[in-house]
C-alpha cells in the first residue's frame, strides 16, 4: 500500500496515533496532517490544519485521503464536502482491512452494551483453548497495532466503526441494541442502521445473538436468514459454563449471558470445551466496569463505563440485597430515564445523587415514580460524594453507574471513574 498524496489524521487519540505510526512505517516521506474539534493535536510529524480550515483545505485537495477516528461523527457536514471533492474517507480499522484482513479469521463483535466483556471472554476462551488469537478494537489495541501478529482476531466493535466497516468478518455477534449515541448518529434509527451494519450485509458469514438481541425486530430483519445463526448450546455446555460463571469474577446474570454469547462464538471459533470454563475462570472484570472497592465499612462500585440507563438497570440488578445509594446523570445524549427511574425502589436504591446534566431528567421522574427515595441534585461528583456521606445510615453500597457519558465534566469515563474511587477513600476512609 502506497499514497500518492498526504494524508489528514482527523481526530489525535490512541486510533489516529496508531495509524500515524502505522503510515510513517510504511511511507516514511509520506505528509501527514492532522486536524481536531477540540483538545490537543500533538501527534509527532504531522502539520496541525485548523477545524474552521478544513473545509477550504479539502476544496484546494490539500491532501488525498482522510483517516477518520472513531469518535468524529461520519456525518459532519465536512465530509459532504470532502465526498462532493472526491476525496475518500477511511478509517484505522478499515486500513487493517486493507493491509492485513486476508488469510486471518475476524470475530467482530458489537452491542450497545456488552461488547467488551464479550470479546474479552472470547478471546481468553479461545487462548484457553491453544488457539493464537489477538484482541483489538475499543478494548486490546488498535486495529493497526495488532497488525498481522495472530491467525485470529477478534474485534470489539462499536457503531462508530461498525457503520462504515468496509469489510466481511467470519463470525458476527450482537450482544443487544438500546438507543445510545443519538448526538454522533443524528438520530436513534441511524444508530440502530449503523450498528447493525456488522450484520446487514451480502455474506454467509454466521452470526450470534445475545440474549438482549434475540426477539429484537431489527436485529432479526438484519440477520436476514436465521440459517445463519449460530447453533445454540447444548445443555451440557449450559451447565458447565453456569458452574463455573457462579464461582467467577463474573457479576450479575447479564454477564452470565455474555459468558453464553462467548461460548457460542468461542465455540464455532475452535475452542474447547475446557478452554471455555478455562477463560470464564480467568475473567478478570474490565476497569470502570462494576469494579468493586471497600472503605471504612461501605462498598463502593466503580461502573462509570455505564453510559446508558440500561447498564445502570443491569449494575443495579448485580447488587440485588443490598440498600444502595446511586450516582447518576451525565452529559446529554437524549437518554430515557424513565423506566429506570420505575425500577429503582425495586433494586434498592434508597439514596439517588443527580449530576449535571441528565440527572435533573432522572430527579424528576425518579420523585414522581418512587417519593420515598431521598433524591440528591448535586453540582459535581465531588460535591454528591460529600453529601452523601451525610446519609450513610441509609445505604450499604455507593455505586457510579451514570447511565450517560462523561464529557460534560471530565475527560473521559476512566477518569470520572478515577475521581470517584478516590474521593471514597479521601472521604469514606
Amino acid at each position: 500500500m502506497r499514497f500518492e498524496e498526504p494524508v489528514l489524521l482527523y481526530g489525535a487519540g490512541r486510533e489516529a496515533i496508531s495509524t500515524a505510526a502505522f503510515l510513517k512505517a510504511h511511507q516514511p516521506d509520506l505528509k501527514l496532517y492532522v486536524t481536531v474539534d477540540s483538545g490537543q493535536a500533538d501527534i509527532p510529524g504531522t502539520e496541525q490544519i485548523a477545524a474552521d480550515d478544513l473545509g477550504m483545505a479539502i476544496r484546494d485537495h490539500r491532501f488525498g485521503l482522510i483517516v477518520k477516528s472513531p469518535g468524529v461523527s461520519r456525518y459532519k457536514p465536512v465530509f459532504d464536502i470532502a465526498r462532493h471533492s472526491g476525496i475518500p474517507v477511511t478509517s484505522n480499522l478499515n486500513l487493517w482491512g486493507a493491509t492485513y484482513r486476508h488469510g486471518r479469521t475476524v470475530i467482530a463483535i458489537t452491542g450497545t452494551k456488552g461488547k467488551s466483556t464479550t470479546a474479552t471472554l472470547t478471546h481468553l476462551m479461545l487462548t484457553r483453548s491453544g488457539i493464537d488469537a489477538g484482541l483489538a478494537g475499543n478494548v486490546g489495541v488498535a486495529p493497526l497495532d495488532i497488525a498481522d501478529r495472530h491467525p485470529v482476531v477478534i474485534f470489539e466493535l462499536s457503531s462508530y466503526q461498525t457503520a462504515d466497516m468496509n469489510f466481511l468478518p467470519d463470525i458476527a455477534a450482537v450482544t443487544n441494541l438500546y438507543p445510545e449515541h443519538v448526538d454522533w448518529h443524528g438520530s436513534v434509527e441511524r444508530y440502530y442502521a449503523d450498528k447493525l451494519h456488522l450484520i446487514n450485509r451480502d455474506g454467509s458469514f454466521p452470526v450470534a445473538l445475545g440474549a438482549g438481541a434475540k426477539g429484537n425486530a431489527l436485529v432479526a430483519h438484519a440477520v436476514r436468514d436465521h440459517r445463519r445463526l449460530l447453533r445454540e448450546l447444548t445443555t451440557e455446555e449450559l451447565a458447565a459454563i453456569d458452574k463455573v460463571a457462579i464461582g467467577s469474577r463474573l457479576k450479575g446474570s447479564h454477564n452470565v449471558d455474555n459468558a453464553r454469547l462467548a461460548a457460542q462464538i468461542a465455540l464455532a471459533a475452535g475452542a474447547s470445551l475446557e478452554g471455555v470454563v478455562a477463560g470464564i475462570a480467568a475473567f478478570v472484570p474490565l476497569p470502570h466496569r462494576l469494579e468493586e472497592h471497600q472503605f471504612g465499612g461501605t462498598i463502593f462500585v466503580n461502573d462509570s463505563i455505564s453510559t446508558t440507563p440500561e447498564a445502570t438497570k443491569a449494575a443495579l440488578a448485580a447488587y440485588k440485597g443490598f440498600r444502595i445509594a446511586l450516582i447518576a446523570g451525565g452529559h446529554e445524549r437524549e437518554q430515557d430515564y424513565t423506566e429506570l427511574a420505575s425500577l429503582l425502589a425495586g433494586y434498592g436504591v434508597t439514596t439517588l445523587a443527580c449530576l449535571p446534566v441528565t440527572g435533573a431528567r432522572l430527579a424528576s421522574a425518579a420523585i414522581a415514580a418512587a417519593p420515598h427515595i431521598t433524591v440528591l441534585a448535586e453540582p459535581d461528583l465531588a460535591s454528591a460524594m460529600h453529601t452523601l456521606s451525610g446519609y450513610s445510615k441509609q445505604f450499604d453500597a455507593i455505586i457510579l453507574s451514570p447511565g450517560a457519558p462523561s464529557y460534560n465534566q471530565f475527560k473521559n469515563f476512566e477518569e470520572r471513574g478515577v475521581r470517584f474511587v478516590g474521593l471514597a477513600q479521601a472521604i469514606f476512609g
